[in-house]
């Protein structure tokens, strides 16, 4: 049976002056992909799909390159809407996630709030396994925080930080069924030799 690998961003360059859907992968983040892309496991990709986000969409294009297929955006697939913040200091943003995860019924400082990301999440992925014809299995490229909320969708736990990615700089990937949506796996990184970041 074939499965949606839901795939984690790696390592992008912060630039606080840019807004944060426009950042672009480092140079580690783009050699981290092609090391991901180059796994058996990604030989049975028939699609892929990422977010409208810059740094989803340079690591859609490290797999399209490497597997000689296209990739569709869908905005939807996005990370929880932040806008109202903007880039926040290291320590500011753990605390803010802190709380978003915590109470997924409010929105934190203007933050999309939890449940509503995991709804939109829900929904997006949804759309994106129906709208797709090809066979094989289908890559998702798209963020820590709403791959938390679809992880605890499929494990049927509630909303809880948890679920989130490992710590580090991203990178990471769980898969589930293509038709019946059980979880195969949780997370695990696209280069297991990979030494996490802070």
């Amino acid at each position: 049976m074939s499965q949606v690998l839901f795939i984690t961003h790696p390592d992008v360059i912060i630039v606080p002056t840019v807004s944060v859907p426009e950042w672009r992968l480092s140079t580690a983040g783009l050699a981290r992909m092609r090391v991901f892309a180059g796994q058996p496991r990604l030989r049975s990709v028939g699609s892929i799909w990422s977010s409208a986000e810059r740094k989803a969409q340079d690591g859609a294009r490290v797999l399209a390159t490497a597997l000689g297929l296209p990739w569709q955006v869908r905005p939807e697939l996005g990370e929880n809407d932040r806008s109202s913040t903007g880039y926040l200091p290291r320590e500011v943003f753990e605390r803010m996630a802190d709380a978003f995860f915590a109470q997924p019924d409010i929105s934190v400082r203007g933050w999309e709030r939890a449940v509503d990301a995991q709804e939109r999440i829900i929904a997006a992925v949804g759309a994106v396994i129906a709208a797709t014809s090809q066979s094989g299995d289908i890559a998702i490229v798209s963020h820590g925080a709403v791959g938390a909320l679809l992880l605890g969708h499929l494990s049927g736990r509630s909303i809880d930080r948890s679920l989130d990615q490992p710590a580090g700089n991203g990178g990471n990937f769980f898969a589930f069924d293509r038709e019946t949506w059980r979880l195969g796996h949780g997370w695990r990184p696209i280069d297991p030799d990979h030494a996490a970041g802070p």
